[in-house]
């Protein structure tokens, strides 16, 4: 890792690739590049848990390891495209669905319109959660079959693969659900409220 506190890979455009499935300013990669703002955190299975906060912080479910795997699963095959313009294609995850855990949680209804991703090493990011019912977001555990590298953001990491993919945030452990929008860590930094990457939603203004 640099030496610096943001890898370089958060820096700097690239020349488009033409696809129909690649968005405007981005390039297929083959590849699976490691993008962190700081070190890899580890935590143990056994200490792990994720939770559904309110607005105000309060507890409304949480799950332990064990807990959590036992929850009905999901797989999906997915592209994904990063903010720094790589863009990979059919993807595979596997993990719990939002609406799965909002289920579980006995929630009838999300109970705020955005949520902020809370995670180990003090990442966070918002949400809206229209993007995230009806199948379009999972917590996931896995990746193309096996369990998800600390690296990559395991053992758990939000998956919003329509979105840029800094908004699939890394080391996951709440999600904290919010009446109105707030920024997180890089858009407080000056990235994109919501990050569309077929409307190039990089930085603030795009």
């Amino acid at each position: 890792m640099s030496d610096s506190p943001v890898t370089r890979g958060f820096r700097g455009r690239k020349p488009a690739a033409q696809s129909d499935r690649i968005p405007p300013g981005q390039h297929l990669t083959h590849d699976f590049p490691v993008l962190s703002a700081g070190p890899t955190p580890v935590t143990s299975l056994a200490e792990w848990s994720f939770a559904l906060e309110d607005d105000d912080g309060r507890l409304l479910a949480e799950w332990s390891w064990e807990a959590f795997n036992a929850l009905p699963q999901t797989d999906i095959k997915t592209d994904i495209h990063c903010v720094t313009t790589w863009s990979k294609l059919d993807t595979h995850w596997r993990g719990v669905s939002f609406d799965t855990l909002l289920q579980a949680a006995g929630l009838p209804e999300a109970p705020g319109d955005y949520v902020m991703a809370e995670c180990d090493g003090d990442y966070t990011t918002n949400v809206p959660v229209d993007d995230l019912i009806g199948g379009k977001a999972m917590i996931a555990t896995h990746y193309e079959g096996e369990p998800l590298p600390s690296e990559h953001g395991g053992p758990a990491r939000l998956l919003v693969p329509h979105l840029y993919f800094w908004k699939s945030a890394k080391w996951v452990r709440s999600l904290r659900f919010m009446q109105t929008d707030q920024p997180g860590f890089w858009e407080e930094l000056g990235y994109h409220m919501y990050g569309d990457p077929w409307r190039e939603q990089r930085y603030a203004g795009d």
